[in-house]
């Protein structure tokens, strides 16, 4: 339009030549602009974004730019970036990197790798981002890029190897170091000398040494309690804490560097739940500790972008020991005590759009201590106590029209225990449980529901107790955090994590801020700000 409406020279010819255009982009270009629709794949969108730029075709652009975003894969991210790069497109270039960190190993693997700039390459390997099973994977990526021209390439070997951590190694991993078609090339045994020296000083390397990933979805803990050394009282919590880093240091020991968020309205609570809806947190429910437990109906909304709290209208009843989930965008507030002596069968769903809760159909049985979750549009329901305290063993659904279907029993009855979605199956652990003697005991048994079968399975025990722990799915494992013992009411400071692939619980190290009975959460940051962008909050006990 301006060439031709703006006095350019242009609008006094009568053929006008585009040598940047080829007929065919020239012809999805029109057709998009009568039919509102235009055919992409990764042969084309590259050229069509080019050309939709030059000529401001921003209705095609936004059509480009969106297939490039969601279409975006280990083969096609670094073209991506340099696109976005090129470009100057920023939220695009750092799309693009963030893929290329998360998904580094299968990245690495990839044709276009090799072809990497030595400076984009040093930038990748010294992220706090960089997500890598292990330095391994670090070492054969840069072996690899390092291999493909070596004659120019081997004089980055003894800068890119210092971004690698070797003393984080095992010795299995340092072997296939050691083999490596690399070391074949000339000039690198006095390379590899200092990285077997390297490797060597783990026994003297500095605690501060770790490969540090910051991942987008961080931890959030919220409130909880500690008990007093003689047990005679509990000390409820408002802070809120989140997991700003993740660390692997040397040998097997890993932890979660935390940092304080925010802190709740009064009172400090514990035995609450949290959900998110709409981007805000909700933390409902629970109970103060007052020189004794007081059973909470009040209600707060946390809005991460303005760091601000908004009181809301009470639970119809008060609860603690409940769940809650999301379901079709409404708050369900599920079962839980109302007292020390009084669990609940109903069941309430908020409504954001009135701010106000209502009951909707109740449980079959009264229920607390239970533990839910949302899978496939279906919210699953395991353990817990009813109406004599006793411990469960069940596992149904629960629809708030159609009611509840009861489904395979676990394999031992428990309450106070986690359960999480993860590949499409659901895992159980910790809590309490009985013996012999109907005695509660801790629970260190683990196991999985798989729903298309509806059986359960046993997976690698616990290594110690967890009871009203908080859990989360993060990065693909199952995280366990605080808790306590039952047999002594000692806290549980730990985290374990548990790898599907691995089979295996690993430890996360103690950490000061766990407490009894707090809630977990994922916070997703867009460019690892302190503050949220949007949040994914998990059910705890």
């Amino acid at each position: 339009r301006a060439m031709f409406t703006s006095g350019m020279k242009e609008s006094q010819q009568l053929c006008v030549n585009l040598p940047f255009l080829e007929a065919s982009e020239l012809e999805a270009l029109i057709s998009c602009t009568y039919s509102g629709s235009i055919q992409l794949n990764w042969g084309c969108v590259f050229e069509i974004s080019c050309t939709a730029l030059q000529l401001q075709f921003q209705h095609i652009l936004s059509m480009c730019l969106s297939f490039l975003e969601k279409e975006m894969n280990a083969h096609s991210c670094l073209d991506v970036a340099s696109f976005a790069e090129a470009y100057g497109m920023q939220e695009l270039l750092e799309t693009a990197n963030e893929f290329v960190l998360r998904h580094f190993q299968n990245v690495a693997t990839t044709p276009k790798f090799q072809d990497l700039p030595a400076n984009k390459l040093r930038k990748y390997l010294k992220s706090n981002s960089l997500l890598v099973t292990s330095e391994l994977v670090v070492f054969k990526a840069v072996a690899v890029w390092i291999e493909a021209c070596p004659s120019k390439r081997l004089r980055f070997a003894k800068e890119l190897m210092k971004s690698i951590f070797f003393p984080l190694m095992t010795h299995n991993e340092f072997k296939e170091v050691k083999t490596a078609k690399l070391w074949t090339q000339c000039n690198t045994k006095r390379l590899y000398q200092t990285i077997l020296e390297d490797f060597h000083s783990y026994y003297i390397a500095p605690r501060t040494l770790c490969r540090v990933y910051q991942p987008k979805d961080s931890l959030v803990l919220v409130g909880g309690d500690q008990i007093s050394a003689d047990l005679s009282r509990q000390n409820p919590s408002q802070e809120l804490w989140f997991g700003n880093s993740l660390k692997s240091y040397i040998g097997l020991v890993k932890n979660v560097e935390w940092r304080l968020l925010t802190e709740m309205p009064n009172p400090p609570r514990l035995s609450h739940d949290v959900a998110v809806l709409a981007e805000k947190l909700y933390v409902v429910g629970g109970q103060d500790y007052s020189g004794r437990l007081n059973v909470l109906k009040s209600v707060y909304r946390y809005d991460p972008i303005q760091n601000s709290w908004e009181r809301l209208a009470d639970l119809q009843e008060k609860r603690c020991n409940f769940s809650i989930v999301v379901f079709e965008g409404m708050l369900y507030a599920i079962g839980g005590d109302s007292d020390p002596e009084t669990n609940l069968k109903s069941v309430e769903s908020y409504c954001m759009n009135t701010d106000s809760w209502s009951f909707a159909r109740p449980l079959d049985m009264t229920l607390s201590c239970h533990a839910a979750t949302v899978l496939d549009g279906k919210i699953f329901i395991s353990g817990g106590y009813h109406q004599r305290y006793r411990c469960l063993t069940s596992m149904f659904t629960y629809d708030p029209e159609r009611g509840t279907i009861y489904l395979a029993d676990m394999r031992q009855p428990r309450a106070y225990h986690c359960m999480e979605t993860l590949h499409g199956h659901l895992y159980v652990a910790g809590g309490i449980t009985l013996d012999e003697d109907k005695t509660s005991i801790d629970q260190l048994t683990c196991e999985v529901y798989d729903p298309v079968t509806d059986t359960w399975s046993a997976f690698t025990n616990l290594p110690i107790p967890h009871v009203g722990a908080a859990s989360v799915v993060l990065e693909g494992m199952f995280y366990v955090l605080g808790g306590y013992f039952k047999d002594n009411y000692r806290e549980t400071r730990l985290v374990h994590r548990y790898d599907p692939m691995l089979q295996f619980w690993e430890n996360m190290e103690q950490k000061y801020v766990f407490h009894r009975n707090s809630a977990l959460a994922l916070q997703h940051c867009t460019a690892k700000a302190d503050l949220v962008r949007s949040m994914y909050f998990h059910q705890m006990n």
